[in-house]
This record gives C-alpha cells, structure tokens and sequence, in this order.
C-alpha cells in the first residue's frame, strides 16, 4: 500500500544526493524528496578529504567540476551557511623529466577546456607551499581556482539551499525494496512507508550495488580503502591556512591545509583492499575501519621526501575510510538500461569535487532527458554486463586506485580482469605477435610484433616504439591486402512490422533502401546532436542489422529501446556474440576473396554500399561491403563456429599477395587520412551531422519525422556557428587528443582525433572551428607548451573521390 509519493525521489544522502535535490528544487521542480537511511553526510562523504581540483581528462567533466567550483563561491551568500571554503589553488609537482611532460600535457589540456592553468619553476612552487623541498623539481604546474572545502559543512549548505526552494530531506528511512511493473519501479519499499515516484535517482554511494542487486541489477560502482594523516600542529598555522592543497604524482601523495594549522596527507599506495565485496557489514553509519600503518608507511616515507618539516612533526590522527569507486575509476551516472525511470548517480571518487556541478546534470538529465553537457565518459552505459561483477570490479578498482597518480602514458592498457571476451581468433593471433588491448571487455589487436620483437606494448610520450609497426601495417592496407579482427562489433537485429518505421523516426537518413542496401546513419535528439553513429543493413522489408563500435553496444541498444514503440511490433535483440567479424580490406582483397569464394564478388556483381550472403570456404558469410579504412574491402560478418575457418582460407590464399594482420592502432592513422569521423571523440551528442561534415547524411525531402529534424531544418537554414575541420603539419607531432589549437595567441578548438598519416606523409588532426575562423589557414597547436604552426586544409588528404573504394 502507498503512504508517499514525489515526484523525485532521492535515494542517498551525501553530496551528491543533496546538491541533486537543490539544483532539481531551485530549478522549480516541486515533490522533490530525499530519502537518508542514517544522517546526512553518514556515508563516505563525512570523513572525505575534501580537495577540490577541476581538471579531467575529459573537456566535459571538467566543465562539470568548474560549475561546481562556481556554486561553492555563491553558496554562503545564498543560504547564510560558512562551509570553510578557500579557493587557494592547486600544486602539482614535477619531480621527474617524464612529469614534466605529463604537466605540461595536462597545462595544454587545460587550456583547451578553458580552464586556467600554468607551469612555474621548482622556485615559484617553494614560494606558494614553503615547506617543500624543491632542489630535485624540475617544475609544477598552478591551477589558481581550485581549492579545498571542509566537506561536512558543505553538503549540509547545499541540504540548506535545498530545503530553501522547497525540498524535502528525510533522515533516517532506509530504502528496503522496490517493485518493477513493465520496466518502471512503482514502489520503493522503506522503513518507513511505501513511496511511488516518477523518477528515482540513486545517489546511495557505496550502497549503491547492494541497492542495484535488489533491482536485479550488477552497478558498476563499488567502495575501497582510503587512508590520510592529519599532522600535528605546523610552527606557523598562519603559513599553513594561506597554503595551496598540494598533489606529487611521482610520489604518490596530496596534501591539504587543515583547522589548527595542521596538514592533511594522504595518497595512492599498491595494495590497498576492497570494501563491501562481500557485503557491507552492518548499517556502517559514520564508521571507520581500523588503521593500518604498515600500508600507510611507504606513503609517509614518500611525504617526508616532499616535505622534510614531516620528520619533526608527529601524527594527529589517522583517518582509513571507505571511499566509493567503479569498475573504471568513474563516476556512474545516467538512465539505467531497462528501467525507465531510474536514475544513477553513483561511484563518485571525487565527490567533493564533482558534487555542485555532477548534482546540476543530473537535475537536467532528469528534467530535460539529457544534461547540456555530453558526458559519455561517465554515462553508465560506457559499462557492459561483466563490469559490475565482483570477478571484475573489485581487482580493477584497486588496480586503477594504485595507478591514480602512477605515471601513465597515453595508450596504457589494464592488467587485471583481462582475458574476458576473446574473438574465436584470439589465439591464432596472439600466436602471430598480437599485441591486444582491452575495449568492453574484448581483447582486440593493437599491433602486431614482428617476428624476434617482444609482443608487449612499447609507450611514450614523445616516441612510442609501436608506430613503426603500426606504420607498416598501414602501408599494407594501402598497397596490398590485410586483415583485421573485428568481432568485438556490437551487433544487433531489429525486426516486426515495425521496424522501418521506427528506424525511420531513429535516424536523419532515409532508411527505406532496397534490400541489402548498407546505410550509414545518424541517430540524433531533439537538440540535432548525435547519439549514436552506426550502419544498418536492411536483410528484409522489416529486418535490419545494426553494427556500432565494440563499446557503444549498451548505450546505442538503450537509445534505439527507449524510441521504440511498446506494443510488441518491433523487437531489438543483440546478436554480437553470433557472429564473428573479419574485415579483409586493401587494393588486392577481391583477388583474395575470389580465390576462397564460390559466389560472385566482382564489382558488378557486388557494388559498394550494399550486403550480400557469400560463401567462403565451406562457410556461410554475411559479407558487407563498407569500411573504416578508406579501401576496398568487406567486413565479413562469420557465424562464430566458422570464423577460424574463413581465417585459415584467407590467410592461406593471401600468402601470394603479402597478406597480413592488421591492429587498431593503424585503423586510426588510416581513418584519419580518410577524414572518417569517430563518435565520443570527434562527433557526440554536443554536435550535429551538420557541424560534423556529415550533412550529406541528413534527408530532409525522404527521412521523414524524425528526432532532431526541426533543429537540423533550423540549422541547415541559417548555417552552423561551428564546423569539424582538419588541420595538417609536415611534422610527425606527439598528439593524442585535447591539445588547444590556437589563432594569433588565442584558443579557438581542440583537438578531437589525430594521427599520423603514413601515405600522405603528413600529421593530421581534426577539430571544430567557430564560423569566424573558416576562411583562415594558418594555425598553431600547443604541445608540451610549445606552439607548433598547422594548417588547415579541406577534405579527405587521401582518395577524396573514393575511387578506390568503390572500385
């Protein structure tokens, strides 16, 4: 029986939930309660340490963090509460060479996101945090508005502003259960009553997958051990309160002025233990664990090297608590697949730091159905079926805990949990000098070793030792024939009578194309934003095969099930598992394919753009006659049983002609050269087809009503105020993503996606430019605080006609 209702109801009492309920409230949403099965802040967020840095290693999360900066500035003036709030800046120490890099990387970074940031020498950081032992830094890095807060007394402000504009906070209700009727929960079942809710946001922490398993759910969010110091009293505890907080990666260890002129230390040590993984003990309110000194030790031995006043001052306290994690080290937020009206927000590592603006996005997504903010890199749908498991969660979690401040290099891959998803040819590649990297779970090539070289990843900044067999196996793509494993594709299968209309109102190109037709389709929102980027195939009048990348299976599937209607006459099924997929591509292919095939594979007989059923061998193949690679080729989509079959003939018949295997890092370099577009890098939600050079894909005379029409007609109409351009350099640069691109000392872009491109000779980025800019050449990109000239150039560098594709 129901004894509550809301409109919105918030599950979780911590920072996250309040600055939920006070963004949903001030933004004059009404029935918004939450629900504290304890007292607010009872959780992790009491005893976090409170830092509050803004730079990410995404430009949204950033600016994500930088709203939040905004309201703890205004959030005193606005409810009458002090919450100790001191904007004094960041430090981030180099102490090595290689950190020197990482900082000035990260100084370009910034920069592009629009957020202030600077290098200084050892000398002008031993002037902002004197106790510092400088003479083996090689420089830092400042970031001026960043700061540290006392967290308590935060999330209890912003539980004031909330109740302010009319929220409702309840301590001391514990959420027992929850019905689902038809994909919606219906009732939250608590301690104290039953509540019925339009939408329900899970903001319960390290509670959250105890929460989720009731729900039938495995949340990808989990809890491990944190352990920090607060020192004794410091000689001057004037000094101490005008400090900026203080992070030394090469040492593991952040510091944090504290009451009383004290400091609080804390870091990331090897080894530290899970929390929950068995169950959380007890209620666990406003508990810590016992402190554990011997894993602590290495991190103090560190901090006395950074700060030798250490040795003289003794140990207040020591603080070991809890603190939630993910399977990715992540937040975990958004639309739950396969709950309509379940919100998450969830995993938050740094809480403190993300609550004010993490709490605003969630309050749109909730409102709006979608925040202004893309934020696929904390969109829980990044996640497959497996990353919530204990088997994979747990190890990662403490594997990424260890790494926070470890140095690592672009490309770097995870250790733990590995093995998971294997293409039925993971063997025989491996046994050819694969070397894999991870993507949902799915061990994938990265490149191939060459015979007497070690199979194992070869990173740097400056130099990584696997372009030059990256380059190689783009050069065979280009001038013969290659193949590469490409099962790991997301796969799906939509059918029924309605599945032409669906799909129609879906995506922004015609989709009622002859059968066998291959579409590639965008599949945007009301804003004309792309939400997914995918080709459909279309095997029947009302049968489609939908292929996306290996890690947007989740969120594409939930987007496509979301629109899709609910009287039985379309279903969506995932066929990923079903079906292998080798993509054999390069000017010698058809000779190959034609050698193994009984079916017609001419050009005639099979154009570009379309999909036929072949045979290979004695096996069954659905050959798709489209590519990433900018050559003639197929992705041969292989029942999974058959796949090392059609390999073997392949390989055996491409021996005459040089084949080889092919990874994804020379995908990169190939596509780029092609001008091809990658969705979460150089196209997302943020960005229409229209901005994105893909106009071209946009029907408006024969695609119908679909979503995002109105605003693409508007858009088409008046212009885009911004559009993706490349840019080029003669130089091969150390690129790999977010870098500013400058005019005349200005930013005007960053870069999305890079590489070098080994047949043009050139290196290549992409980035979007306001109109004010299109008809300039002449730019420059920061790199490593220099500033390297570029140009701007139009169209493909490499085939602009397509010939050799369509050939």
């Amino acid at each position: 029986m129901v004894q509550h209702s809301a409109k919105h109801l918030i599950i979780g009492g911590g920072i996250i939930g309040c600055s939920t309920a006070y963004h949903l409230a001030k933004n004059g949403e009404k029935d918004v309660v939450l629900l504290e099965k304890a007292m607010l802040t009872d959780g992790a967020t009491w005893h976090a340490a409170g830092l509050v840095g803004q730079l990410r290693g995404s430009r949204n999360t950033t600016r994500m963090l930088k709203r939040s900066v905004d309201m703890y500035d205004q959030l005193e003036a606005e409810t009458g509460m002090a919450f100790d709030w001191k904007k004094v800046g960041s430090l981030r120490l180099a102490a090595t060479r290689e950190r020197l890099l990482e900082a000035k990387r990260l100084t370009t970074m910034a920069r592009s996101f629009d957020l202030e940031m600077h290098m200084i020498s050892a000398a002008e950081a031993k002037a902002l945090f004197p106790y510092i032992d400088e003479s083996a830094l090689h420089g830092a890095a400042f970031i001026p508005s960043d700061g540290h807060v006392d967290p308590a007394g935060l999330c209890q402000a912003i539980a004031s502003g909330a109740r302010k504009y009319g929220a409702d906070i309840r301590q001391g209700v514990k959420v027992l259960d929850f019905e689902v009727t038809n994909g919606r929960i219906t009732q939250v079942i608590t301690s104290k009553g039953t509540y019925e809710a339009e939408n329900i946001i899970m903001a319960a922490g390290m509670w959250s997958r105890e929460l989720g398993a009731k729900l039938n759910l495995h949340i990808p969010a989990c809890a491990v051990e944190h352990q920090y110091i607060v020192t004794e009293p410091l000689p001057d505890p004037e000094l101490v309160k005008s400090l900026p907080q203080l992070r030394d990666p090469e040492r593991l260890v952040y510091y944090k002025p504290d009451a009383g002129g004290r400091l609080v230390i804390g870091g990331y040590e090897e080894g530290t233990l899970p929390f929950g993984d068995k169950g959380i003990p007890g209620e666990f309110t406003r508990q810590l664990l016992p402190d554990n000194l011997d894993r602590f030790s290495p991190l103090a031995e560190l901090a006395a090297q950074v700060t030798p006043i250490l040795n003289e001052v003794g140990i207040r306290t020591v603080i070991n608590g809890p603190i939630p994690y993910s399977a990715d080290g992540d937040f975990v937020m958004g639309w739950v697949p396969g709950i309509d009206n379940l919100m998450m927000a969830t995993g938050f590592l740094y809480g403190i730091a993300a609550g004010g603006g993490a709490g605003e996005m969630i309050a749109q997504w909730v409102v709006e159905g979608q925040p202004s903010l893309d934020l696929w890199p904390l969109d829980i749908r990044r996640f497959g079926p497996h990353h919530g498991t204990r088997a994979f969660m747990y190890p990662r979690a403490v594997e990424h805990y260890a790494h926070h401040y470890k140095m690592r290099y672009p490309g770097q891959e995870h250790e733990t949990a590995r093995g998971l998803r294997r293409s039925p040819l993971y063997e025989t590649l491996k046994r050819q000098g694969a070397v894999y990297g991870s993507k949902n779970g799915w061990e994938r090539p990265l490149w191939f070793a060459p015979e007497g070289v070690e199979p194992v990843d070869q990173l740097d900044f400056l130099n990584p030792g696997w372009h030059q067999y990256a380059a190689a196996e783009h050069q065979a793509v280009r001038n013969g024939v290659a193949l590469i494993d490409q099962s790991s594709f997301a796969k799906f299968e939509m059918f029924g009578a309605a599945a032409l209309s669906t799909l129609q109102r879906l995506a922004a190109c015609n989709m009622d194309k002859p059968i066998g037709t291959v579409i590639y389709a965008q599949l945007c929102n009301a804003k004309g934003g792309i939400e997914a980027d995918v080709t459909i195939t279309r095997l029947a009048e009302d049968h489609f095969y939908i292929v996306t990348g290996s890690g947007f299976g989740t969120h594409d599937s939930d987007w496509i099930r979301r629109h899709m209607p609910s009287d039985g006459s379309v279903h969506l099924i995932e066929v990923t598992s079903a079906r292998a997929v080798v993509n054999m591509c390069g000017p010698k292919a058809r000779e190959v394919l034609q050698t193994v095939s009984e079916s017609d594979v001419s050009n005639l007989a099979f154009p570009f753009g379309t999909a036929r059923d072949i045979i290979i061998g004695a096996a069954p193949v659905r050959a798709v006659r489209i590519g990433f690679v900018g050559e003639l080729g197929w992705e041969l989509h292989v029942p999974t049983e058959f796949a090392a079959h059609v390999y073997e003939a392949l390989w055996h018949a491409g021996k005459a002609h040089g084949i080889c295997n092919v990874g994804y890092r020379a995908i990169d370099s190939l596509r780029m050269e092609k001008g091809y577009v990658y969705w979460s890098g150089d196209i997302s939600p943020d960005y229409t087809p229209i901005e994105a050079g893909l106009g071209f894909r946009v029907h408006l005379k024969s695609g119908g009503d679909f979503i995002g029409r109105q605003a693409l007609v508007r858009q088409k109409k008046e212009g885009p105020e911004r559009r993706l351009c490349t840019f080029v350099c003669d130089e091969k640069l150390p690129l790999f993503g977010g870098e500013t691109i400058l005019k005349n000392g200005q930013t005007v872009s960053l870069v999305t996606s890079q590489g070098y491109g080994h047949s043009v000779g050139k290196m290549i980025m992409m980035g979007y430019l306001p109109a004010a800019y299109w008809d300039e050449t002449d730019f420059e990109v920061e790199l490593f605080g220099d500033h390297v000239n570029i140009r701007r150039v139009d169209g493909p560098l490499y085939d602009a006609d397509n010939l050799r594709l369509k050939h």
